[in-house]
């Protein structure tokens, strides 16, 4: 009896990485943040201010931001992420998927969120 197999997808593992990155890339073209330091409403000054225009989106996104790397590190437990692979690879896959959300999302968080404290 001979099975007919799928390939796996080139994109397993990777999927809610992409998806996210999207989504944070499309929040930000909404929310529009100050993106200068001296554009900031504090600027000069002292005290603490926030790069959106309604506070609240410093914890929102804080939120978020964890829940992604959340999320990601969840694809990687899936089996249909790890089917028709090594050991090895899903391995790489994996630290690879939740580095580049780690390292977005810490580069996101500093530059976005810190901003103007």
């Amino acid at each position: 009896m001979i099975e007919d197999r799928k390939r796996p997808s080139r994109l397993s593992g990777f999927r809610v990485c992409l998806i996210g990155g999207a989504f944070f890339l499309a929040l930000l073209a909404i929310l529009r943040p100050i993106t200068r330091f001296e554009d900031c409403p504090n600027y000069g000054g002292n005290g603490n201010a926030s790069a959106f225009a309604n506070p609240a989106w410093d914890f929102y996104l804080t939120l978020l931001l964890f829940g992604w790397v959340f999320l990601v590190v969840c694809e990687q437990t899936l089996s249909v992420t790890r089917r028709g692979r090594g050991g090895a690879d899903v391995a790489l896959r994996a630290a690879g998927a939740i580095t580049v959300a780690t390292v977005a999302s810490c580069g996101l968080f500093a530059n976005v969120v810190v901003l103007c404290h």
